[in-house]
């Protein structure tokens, strides 16, 4: 008798404890400029310039403070006039360290900003 009533309790006892891992794993917000900056242990300024010694003769398209591959880095987009496509430099924001430094094709370009805009899509229409 006594393992009869056991059954219904223990069943009740799983079900939340699934229910309640199941809420951890609902998504974060996501993470604004400023707010990653002041995690930083380098400035946006320090960055920048190493960015421009990295790749000589080239100017900044774009640039952003982010997490990618569980570290905090800046990223920068490079174009060198008369190169086609750009350099893209990253930078790891706490040790100041560069991270890659690696040379894209438009085509390659084109493939990441559809890539960027398709991942930006699916996060704004999560839950």
């Amino acid at each position: 008798m006594r393992i009869t009533r056991f059954i219904p309790l223990a069943a009740l006892a799983l079900t939340a404890t699934v229910a309640g891992a199941q809420g951890t794993t609902q998504h974060k917000k996501a993470e604004t400029q400023a707010e990653l900056q002041k995690e930083a242990h380098m400035t946006m300024a320090d960055a920048r310039a190493m960015a421009l010694r990295t790749v000589p003769n080239s100017t900044i398209q774009a640039g952003e403070i982010e997490r990618e591959g569980g570290k905090l880095i800046y990223s920068f987009d490079m174009k060198v006039k008369g190169k086609s496509g750009i350099d893209e430099v990253n930078i790891d924001a706490m040790t100041g360290k560069l991270v890659s430094n690696q040379h894209e094709t438009p085509k390659a370009e084109r493939a990441e900003a559809q890539a960027d805009a398709k991942a930006a899509k699916a996060a704004r229409t999560r839950p």
